[in-house]
């Protein structure tokens, strides 16, 4: 369990040091940052900014490698959903009537704790399903 615990603590700090590093690589693009790790019952959205006139929803995702698989896919379809249901109250709560995207920020810090930063986009729509 200790051992368990111990990954958690890793895995926590692996996250709030991507979000860090996401944040910093969209103000240096001269994205505004409205929230951060901001939710809704059990339902969060990482990062809310703004670019331009329109609201970006982002979820960053980091890992330590891409051994398995690039960290972008593991916002699959539920995690999309999440996403534009947190997004749908945000915009409901705050009254903003602004265009709205998701974008994934994906981060990979190697042994050496080289970066990779990869922004996706437009990286999903939502479904009207």
């Amino acid at each position: 369990l200790k051992k368990n615990q111990n990954f958690m603590a890793t895995h926590n700090e692996l996250g709030a040091l991507g979000e860090q590093i996401a944040v910093d690589y969209l103000i240096e693009r001269g994205y505004q940052i409205i929230e951060r790790n901001w939710s809704n019952g059990h339902k969060e959205i990482d990062i809310v900014a703004k670019d331009g006139d329109t609201i970006v929803i982002v979820e960053v995702k980091t890992r330590r490698s891409t051994y398995l698989v690039e960290p972008e896919t593991a916002v699959d379809v539920f995690k999309q959903r999440n996403l534009i249901w947190a997004a749908n109250s945000f915009v409901n709560r705050f009254q903003y009537d602004n265009d709205v995207r998701f974008d994934i920020i994906s981060i990979v810090i190697d042994r050496n704790n080289e970066k990779r930063i990869e922004h996706i986009e437009d990286a999903f729509y939502p479904s009207l399903r």
